[in-house]
C-alpha cells in the first residue's frame, strides 16, 4: 500500500484554501511575498516571467513561484488580462502575535469582469460583466462594477449577439446546464460557469429588491421580464461574492429599448470600422473622440454603438453642438476645465468599496471645484442654463475633504501623513512628539560623537534591530563598555545603548498610534463621502454629456463638418459627402473626392453601382452609412449639405470572408449575413450590399444578386439600398424595376492605363478593368499579356449580356433531357413559391447546386 505523502503545515493550509478556489490562481501571502504553488506556479511563472523553483513539502517537493507583496499592482493586471481569475489570500493576523501557523483567508477575487484595480482597467473603456440565460427568450445583463452602469434586455438570439458584440463584456456568466448550448454562440469571450441554483428567479428578484431597497422593480421598467431579472441578479450576486465589498454605488438598472436606438449588428460594426476592438487601424471612434475625460470617452462609445431614433433628441444634440461651435469663449473655457477633471465616475466605486486613496480624494475635490466653475459659466448662457441647473455644487463634500486631507497626499494609505493638522488633537500631539524625537536623535548623535570621538558615527534603523549606532571597524576600539553589540558587518558593527533604546520606544509607539488615528479618521471620511455618491454620479453623467457634445463641436470645426437636417421622410440627400476615416488617412496634400447621394422611396430606392476594383465603390457605400450614423448620434457630418431621414436599422454585407472553424465557406457566410438582413428589415432600414454573390460561380452569383435586389425592390418596406457589384448584367434591372437606378464610379481610360476619378455618375458600365488593376498591383508582364489574350478570346465567344428573363439565365446551358435536369424540374414543380422566404430559396438553390455537383 502506497504511503500518504506528508505535507508541511503551510502547504496543508494552502491546499485547504485552494480547494475552495480551485478555478482561481491563488496568490498566497507568506511574509513579504505572494507565493503560488503547484500548477498555479507553473502558469504564473510563464505569464509573469518569474523564476519557477521547488519548495520542500514534507516528503516531496512542490513547484513554487512568487513576487514581493509591494509588486502586486505590477503582476496582478498581467494575470487578469491573460484571462485568469485570481484569488488573493492574505495573512489575517500578525505573525508576531502567534506561535502557530498564521491564519489566512481569501479577501478578494479578481476576474476579467470584476476588478477595481486601475492597472487592470482600460481608462476609456467600460469593464462589463455579462450574464446570459435562456428560457424561451434570451435574457442578458451587462454590469460595470467600476462605474455602476447596469443594463438588461430580453429578446431573440440575434439581438443578444448584437448586444454582446456592442458591449464587448470581459466575462460572461452562464449556468452549467446551458454552457454547452451557449459557449459556441459567443466565441472569443471569456465565459464562467455558474451553479444552476444561482439562476433561480425567486432568488434573483430578492437580490435585486434587497440591493435597490425596493419592493417592486416596476420603477426600473423590468417588472415581469423574468430572464432579465435572473441575469441581473446573477451579475450582482457574482460581484458580491467575488469582491467582498459594498457595491451600493450601483444604484440603478436600465432596460435596453431597441426602439430608442438604431439596430447595428456586429457585421456592420466591423464592416464600417465603427470600432476596431482588437486592431490598431483607424476607426470612426478614433476620428470623433476628442473628449477630455475618461467617463466622457466611455459615454461617446455607447452613443456611437447606439445611435438615437428620436428626432427630438437628435436635434437637441445638434443644437448644443452648434452652440458650442459658434461660441468660441464658451467652448475654450469648458475645454480647458474638462482637461483637469478626474474619472469621478470610477471614484464613486472606490468610495463604496473603501478602495479610494487619499490622492483620489483630493482629485475628487478638485474636480468638483472645476465642475462648479463650469456650472457658474453655463448659468450665464440661456441655452445651457437647463443643463447647469442640474449640476450639484457639492460644497459640503469639498469642505469635508479640504478640512481632512493634506494638499499633496500620497497615493497609498500605507505611506501615512495624509490627515491634516487640526483634525485630531491626539494626532497633533503625537506628531509633535515624533518631530521632537527626531531632534532628540540628532542631539544624542552629537553627544555620543563628542564622548566617543568617533567622527563617522551614524544612527540607523531597520525592522529587525530598530535604531542602532553604526561604527566603522577603524573606530571599534573607541566603543564604550555600556554599548551592546547587535550586528557585525564586513566593514562595520552595530550597537545600542539605554538612551537610544528609550528614544526608540517613544518614536515607535508614536508612529504606531499615528497610523491608527490616521486610518480611523480616514474611515470616518469615507463614510461621509458615501453620502454623496448619488450626487457625484449625477454630476458625472452631466459632465460626460457636455464632454461628448464638446468633442463633436471640436471635431466638426477641425474637419469641416456641417449640421445635417433631420427630416421625417425616409430619404437621404447628401451633397459632396466624404468618408470620415479615409479622408483622415490620406497622405498630406491629397484631398478626398466627395460624392453626392440621393436615396428615397419614390423613384431612387436602390442605387446599382458598378465600376472596377479600387475605383471607390466601397468608399461611397460606407461613407453614406457613416454619415447617417454620425447624424443620428448628434454629431455634424462630413459633407457640404445633408438632409437625412431617421433610420432604425443599418445593415451591411461587405467583402468576402469565411468561417473555417465552424465549417462555413465564404459563400455560406455571405448567405448567412444576407439572410440576416432580409429577415430583419423594417420600413426605416438602410442596406449596404457590396459584391453579393461573388463567393460562388458567376451565373449563381448573378442569379442570387438579381433575386436579392428584386426582393428588396418589391417588399412593402422599400428599404433604401446601396448595391455595389461587378456583375454588369444587373444594369438590366433599371429597365425592369422603377426604383432601381444605375450609377458607376468613373475612370479615365488612358490606353494601357486607367485613372481613377472616384466620382459617382449616372449610368452603368460594362467594363471591370481587372487586368489594369492587376497591372497596377505589380503582376508580371507575362501574366498580364496572357490574361489580355484570354479576355479577347472570351469576349468574342460570349453571348449577349442582355438578360430577358432572369429565370432562364442559368437553366438554358443544360440538357433538358438529362437525369439531373429531370430531378431539378421535379423539385421545382413541388416548390411553394408563394410561401417561400428568401432564406428558403437560398437553401433550395444550394440543394440544386449539389445535384449538379454530383453529376
Amino acid at each position: 500500500m502506497k504511503s500518504k505523502v506528508k505535507e508541511t503545515p503551510l502547504i496543508s493550509q494552502y491546499n485547504r484554501i485552494k480547494a475552495k478556489y480551485h478555478d482561481n490562481i491563488l496568490l498566497f501571502r507568506v511574509g513579504d511575498f505572494y507565493e503560488t504553488f503547484g500548477n498555479d506556479a507553473i502558469i504564473a511563472s510563464k505569464i509573469l516571467d518569474i523564476v519557477l523553483t521547488k519548495r520542500a513539502n514534507g516528503s516531496s517537493n512542490i513547484e513554487l513561484a512568487g513576487f514581493p507583496y509591494h509588486s502586486l499592482q505590477t503582476y496582478l493586471p498581467k494575470l487578469v488580462r491573460s484571462g485568469n481569475k485570481v484569488a488573493i489570500c492574505e495573512q489575517l493576523e500578525d505573525p508576531k502575535m502567534t506561535k502557530k501557523i498564521v491564519k489566512r483567508g481569501v479577501t478578494e477575487i479578481i476576474t476579467p469582469g470584476v476588478t477595481f484595480n486601475d492597472n487592470t482597467l482600460e481608462i476609456k473603456k467600460n469593464n462589463f460583466l455579462a450574464s446570459v440565460y435562456i428560457d424561451k427568450l434570451f435574457g442578458i445583463s451587462f454590469l460595470d462594477a467600476t462605474t455602476g452602469d447596469f443594463f438588461t434586455y430580453e429578446g431573440d438570439e440575434i439581438s443578444i449577439k448584437r448586444l454582446i458584440n456592442s458591449f464587448n463584456p470581459k466575462e460572461i456568466l452562464i449556468s452549467k446546464t446551458q454552457i454547452n448550448e451557449l459557449k459556441n454562440k459567443f466565441t472569443n469571450f471569456y465565459k464562467t460557469e455558474i451553479d444552476d441554483w444561482i439562476f433561480d428567479y425567486d432568488f434573483n428578484i430578492n437580490i435585486l429588491n434587497e440591493h435597490f431597497n425596493t419592493k417592486s422593480l416596476k420603477g426600473f421598467g423590468i417588472n415581469g421580464m423574468k430572464n432579465s431579472i435572473v441575469t441581473s441578479g446573477v451579475c450582482l450576486h457574482y460581484i458580491k461574492e467575488t469582491s467582498n465589498n459594498n457595491i451600493f454605488h450601483i444604484n440603478s438598472i436600465s432596460r435596453i429599448d431597441n426602439k430608442s436606438n438604431v439596430w447595428i449588428d456586429q457585421f456592420t460594426i466591423k464592416n464600417l470600422e465603427i470600432i476596431n476592438q482588437n486592431s490598431e487601424d483607424l476607426s470612426l471612434i478614433d476620428i470623433i473622440d476628442s473628449t477630455n475625460t475618461p467617463m466622457g470617452s466611455r459615454l461617446l462609445k455607447r452613443w456611437v454603438l447606439f445611435p438615437l431614433t428620436c428626432k427630438k433628441d437628435i436635434i437637441e444634440r445638434h443644437k448644443s453642438v452648434q452652440l458650442l461651435k459658434d461660441d468660441q469663449p464658451l467652448r475654450l473655457f469648458i475645454d480647458e476645465k474638462l482637461k483637469f477633471i478626474s474619472d469621478i465616475e470610477r471614484i464613486c466605486s472606490k468610495i463604496a468599496t473603501t478602495k479610494i486613496s487619499p490622492k483620489s480624494c483630493v482629485d475628487l475635490m478638485n474636480s468638483c471645484i472645476l465642475i462648479n466653475e463650469i456650472k457658474v459659466y453655463l448659468n450665464n448662457s440661456l441655452d445651457f442654463k437647463k443643463i447647469s441647473s442640474k449640476i450639484n455644487p457639492l460644497e459640503n463634500l469639498i469642505n469635508i475633504i479640504n478640512h481632512t486631507i493634506v494638499d499633496n497626499p500620497p497615493a497609498l494609505v500605507s505611506k501615512g501623513n495624509f490627515i491634516k493638522n487640526g483634525v485630531n488633537v491626539e494626532l497633533d500631539e503625537l506628531r509633535k512628539v515624533k518631530r521632537n524625537a527626531e531632534i532628540y536623535l540628532d542631539n544624542l548623535l552629537k553627544e555620543e560623537i563628542e564622548k566617543t570621538e568617533i567622527s563617522s558615527l551614524k544612527i540607523g534603523f531597520n525592522n529587525i534591530f530598530g535604531y542602532y549606532f553604526e561604527v566603522r571597524n577603524t573606530h571599534k576600539e573607541k566603543v564604550p563598555d555600556n554599548w551592546t553589540r547587535k550586528q557585525t558587518l564586513v566593514s562595520a558593527e552595530r550597537y545600542i545603548n539605554d538612551e537610544l533604546k528609550e528614544l526608540e520606544i517613544k518614536i515607535l509607539t508614536s508612529n504606531g498610534r499615528i497610523q491608527e488615528i490616521e486610518l480611523s479618521e480616514y474611515e470616518i471620511l469615507i463614510k461621509k463621502l458615501n453620502e454623496f455618491i448619488n450626487d457625484i454620479k449625477s454630476n458625472s453623467k452631466i459632465i460626460s454629456t457636455i464632454d461628448c457634445l464638446l468633442s463633436f463641436s471640436k471635431v466638426s470645426i477641425d474637419n469641416n463638418y456641417v449640421r445635417p437636417k433631420i427630416i421625417d421622410k425616409v430619404s437621404i440627400e447628401i451633397k459632396n459627402g466624404r468618408h470620415p476615416i479615409i479622408e483622415k488617412s490620406l497622405p498630406i496634400g491629397e484631398k478626398y473626392i466627395p460624392n453626392n447621394i440621393i436615396l428615397n422611396k419614390d423613384y431612387q430606392q436602390i442605387l446599382m453601382i458598378t465600376g472596377p476594383n479600387m475605383s471607390g465603390k466601397s468608399a461611397v457605400l460606407r461613407q453614406t452609412a457613416l454619415i447617417v450614423i454620425l447624424a443620428q448620434i448628434g454629431c455634424f457630418v462630413p459633407a457640404e449639405k445633408a438632409e437625412i431621414g431617421i433610420f432604425d436599422k443599418i445593415f451591411t454585407r461587405v467583402g468576402a470572408s469565411d468561417n473555417i472553424s465552424s465549417g462555413e465557406s465564404t459563400f455560406m457566410v455571405e448567405m448567412n449575413e444576407t439572410a440576416s438582413i432580409v429577415n430583419n428589415l423594417s420600413k426605416r432600414s438602410l442596406i449596404i450590399l457590396d459584391e453579393i454573390g461573388r463567393g460562388t460561380s458567376t451565373y449563381d452569383g448573378i442569379s442570387i444578386a438579381w433575386a436579392i435586389a428584386k426582393y428588396i425592390h418589391d417588399i412593402d418596406y422599400k428599404p433604401l439600398t446601396l448595391f455595389a457589384t461587378h456583375y454588369h448584367e444587373l444594369n438590366e434591372m433599371e429597365k425592369k424595376y422603377s426604383r432601381i437606378k444605375n450609377f458607376h464610379v468613373s475612370i479615365k481610360n488612358l490606353g494601357d492605363k486607367i485613372l481613377f476619378l472616384r466620382k459617382l455618375v449616372k449610368g452603368g458600365t460594362s467594363h471591370s478593368f481587372g487586368i489594369h488593376v492587376g497591372k497596377m498591383a505589380g503582376l508580371p508582364a507575362q501574366i498580364i499579356n496572357t490574361s489580355e489574350k484570354i479576355l479577347k478570346d472570351l469576349e468574342q465567344k460570349k453571348p449577349s449580356n442582355k438578360v430577358n428573363e432572369i429565370d432562364e439565365l442559368q437553366l438554358t446551358i443544360f440538357d433538358n433531357n438529362s437525369s439531373e435536369m429531370k430531378e431539378i424540374k421535379k423539385i421545382l414543380d413541388n416548390v411553394d413559391i408563394e410561401n417561400m422566404t428568401p432564406v428558403d430559396s437560398l437553401i433550395q438553390l444550394s440543394n440544386l447546386k449539389q445535384i449538379l455537383k454530383n453529376k
